[in-house]
């Protein structure tokens, strides 16, 4: 999830700032604070960091230290315990805001459609790890759903479990996205490891659509391929496309992130990454070992802003060492993993 309202509120002065119309540092974190509500809001939960995958444009492959565990049932049930989904009434008016301000209808199927009409109202339940690899991950979903939670995660087909993602979707899973970077074996395995193909998670898949089909299961089968700007990227993209043709699928063609671990520097259109980052302001992430982390990319969890198994999410939205985060946003200062290991612009390179 993310903070809708913050994000209604900011868009005007987020623009002017994008424009560099803006001056004034101290101006515009008062304003931000002003916008930003004390109730938290949770963008992803990592309810496990394990994964099988070697996957060439993931740190996480290379330069992942922590260890790996898994969220404990109690620490998940606490935090959703927190937590509350948005009326429709709310979502009916952030849906007229992305229309008439984004100019993207809500029956849309692209990259920013997914990022501003699906992502803002699900909590998102990976960050450094397969959630297939996690066998509470149907009780999970199942607590969500009796909160009227939506929930949502990016997985590696080749991990699938037909009957344990049979109860995923029986216990209301919302979306779940399926990562396939070629529709060739030999190249999968190159892109994402020797633990991953295309022929056996196309037939798992093709199999849960069927599935799907019979129970009338309302969870949204996604299907995504990174766009690494390989030569081959749009070919491969559209025999992809050709696989899956007249399927119950929601598919499209990914902007890479994490582009500063390969030193790659491709113009994106997704608004996610050409936009300035609000997640200081917006929402929160927890990881498996239960600690409050700077955002979804901090791998190494290097930012610590609080601990959700000993804190509350509130006390920690509100507390010293996320209003230090929010000033250094600001400051940029030397050695800040936000300036060396991410994409995304900071407001210190925007606003003077």
């Amino acid at each position: 999830m993310i903070d809708i309202y913050f994000y209604r509120k900011v868009f005007e002065l987020k623009q002017r700032i994008m424009r560099g119309e803006v001056s004034g540092r101290e101006a515009v974190l008062e304003q931000l604070e002003q916008f930003r509500r004390d109730e938290p809001v949770v963008y992803n939960i990592e309810t496990t960091n394990a994964c099988n995958m070697r996957c060439e444009m993931c740190p996480r492959t290379t330069m992942m230290t922590r260890q790996i565990e898994t969220m404990s049932v109690d620490v998940f049930n606490d935090i959703i315990s927190q937590l509350r989904p948005y009326t429709a009434a709310e979502w009916e008016e952030w849906q007229q805001f992305v229309e008439n301000s984004y100019h993207i209808p809500r029956n849309d199927m692209s990259e920013n459609h997914f990022f501003l009409h699906i992502i803002p109202k699900v909590i998102v339940l990976h960050g450094y790890g397969d959630p297939l690899l996690d066998r509470h991950m149907p009780d999970r979903i199942r607590l969500m759903t009796e909160k009227g939670i939506p929930s949502y995660f990016s997985c590696n087909p080749a991990n699938i479990n037909v009957d344990r993602s049979v109860e995923m979707f029986e216990n209301g899973l919302g979306y779940i996205k399926y990562s396939i970077e070629s529709t060739d074996d030999l190249l999968h395995k190159k892109v994402r490891g020797s633990a991953s193909n295309f022929s056996d998670s196309y037939n798992k898949i093709m199999k849960l659509l069927e599935i799907k089909a019979q129970k009338n299961y309302s969870t949204t089968i996604v299907i995504t391929m990174l766009n690494l700007n390989r030569a081959s990227q749009f070919d491969e993209f559209e025999q992809l496309k050709a696989s899956f043709k007249e399927h119950d699928v929601y598919l499209y063609l990914k902007s890479q992130d994490q582009q500063w671990y390969q030193e790659a520097k491709h113009e994106t259109q997704s608004i996610h990454w050409t936009e300035f980052c609000q997640f200081p302001w917006s929402s929160m992430t927890v990881k498996s070992n239960g600690e409050c982390a700077m955002c979804v990319e901090d791998f190494n969890n290097e930012i610590i802003l609080g601990d959700a198994r000993t804190d509350s999410l509130k006390d920690i939205w509100n507390g010293n060492s996320y209003k230090e985060f929010r000033q250094a946003h600001f400051e940029m200062p030397c050695g800040i993993k936000c300036t060396e290991q991410c994409d995304m612009k900071l407001l210190g390179a925007l606003v003077k």
